[in-house]
């Protein structure tokens, strides 16, 4: 069995998705113990807005748990372009579990997310340059990568420049604009290194290891039954969405205009929305809710964007029968499933590179697709209902 320890939900699934790829079944954990079914156990330890200190408690904890569940080999899940509490968590990891040297490779190539010569490129753009600059909560104000994350306490913060020596008391960050260089850190990675990284790194890692087992795949289909598409960012990928839905005519819902002023919605204001979207169901099986709003760089209000949408979307999934739920974004995503009570997930599908869908067990077995909010939905489910 292989841990791997995320601090938000859309990586845990987005790892357990690569895992399924390769062979694995896997299981996400938000509390409790593991399943003792799965090869591979993701605890989201939900520690991306956290505090440092609390997030490296969360983080040392989750490792120990998954010590205690009996994993082989732990894998720190980090953030693709490194928002979040990444040298703390990683700091955490490794004196829990008596490591002096991580590597860091949190770049995908595939989806362009590079580093070359210290700095890092989305699309063939330094990162500042970027949606990711606008980031409420983490703006990226920079392309060097070693000013993207805080120093750690304990041990130094290194780039690497061409080898793949990791030295002693070290988190080495590597640099790696394409697959052949993921893989060249895979090949070279031994058990005295705590791996941290992307999903690329993970995958690399994995089949390495399992020598190329059959991907297992689960059939879906959206034809008949209901769709509720919860988009909480503000980001090109949730602006397409919405744009898309309503040239198809599928209904859409935004918050209205006053959050923008400060204002919070009310508990009545609420209740109107979610009725509103509940009658939409009555005539239509896909129906989108969406934050509608333009991007912010204040994170209380982002939060209350977000406070707002799910307390809506709580409200729908609770008066109507709903077979598959696709949220958008991490916060979003956490707070659904906060708020729903789903402790353990299933991994089930893989449909693009962080876009999985989860099976949750409940009284109305759920189907629940999510994806971090800077990746785009497949067009199959972004025309006509």
């Amino acid at each position: 069995m292989i841990g791997v320890i995320a601090d938000d939900l859309t990586g845990a699934a987005e790892l357990g998705a690569v895992g399924l790829r390769l062979g694995l079944k896997a299981e996400i954990l938000r509390g409790g113990k593991a399943s003792g079914k799965a090869d591979l156990v993701c605890v989201d330890t939900d520690s991306r807005s956290c505090a440092p200190g609390e997030a490296a408690r969360l983080a040392a904890a989750a490792a120990k748990r998954l010590q205690s569940a009996g994993v082989r080999w732990i894998y720190k899940k980090v953030d693709s372009v490194l928002r979040g509490n990444v040298t703390a968590e990683v700091e955490a990891v490794m004196r829990q579990l008596g490591f002096s040297r991580a590597v860091i490779l949190p770049a995908n190539p595939s989806l362009g997310r590079v580093i070359r010569d210290g700095e890092y490129f989305v699309q063939g753009k330094p990162i500042h340059r970027t949606e990711f600059a606008r980031d409420p909560e983490y703006p990226r104000r920079t392309a060097q990568v070693l000013r993207l994350v805080e120093a750690p306490r304990h041990f130094l913060l290194r780039l690497a420049n061409g080898g793949f020596e990791v030295p002693e008391d070290t988190l080495l960050i590597g640099q790696t604009d394409s697959a052949e260089k993921v893989h060249a850190w895979a090949r070279v990675w031994d058990d005295s290194v705590l791996p941290v990284g992307g999903s690329e790194f993970f995958g690399a890692l994995v089949a390495r290891e399992l020598n190329g087992s059959a991907p297992v795949i689960e059939e879906f289909d959206f034809h008949e039954a209901r769709q509720f598409f919860i988009c909480g960012t503000s980001s090109k990928a949730g602006h397409h969405l919405v744009c898309s839905a309503r040239k198809a005519r599928v209904p859409v819902f935004t918050l209205p205009h006053e959050l923008m002023w400060g204002n919070d919605l009310s508990a009545g204001a609420h209740e109107v929305i979610s009725q509103r979207v509940v009658r939409a169901f009555d005539n239509s099986r896909r129906v989108v809710l969406g934050v509608g709003l333009p991007s912010v760089g204040n994170v209380q209000a982002a939060r209350r964007f977000s406070t707002s949408l799910i307390d809506i979307g709580e409200r729908v999934l609770r008066q109507v029968d709903i077979k598959y739920v696709f949220a958008e974004g991490g916060a979003t995503s956490a707070e659904l499933v906060r708020r729903m009570k789903w402790s353990r997930l299933e991994v089930r599908r893989e449909w693009a590179p962080g876009v999985a869908t989860l099976a949750v067990t409940t009284a109305n077995p759920v189907w629940l697709t999510i994806k971090p909010g800077s990746y785009f939905w497949p067009e199959a489910w972004t025309g006509a209902a």
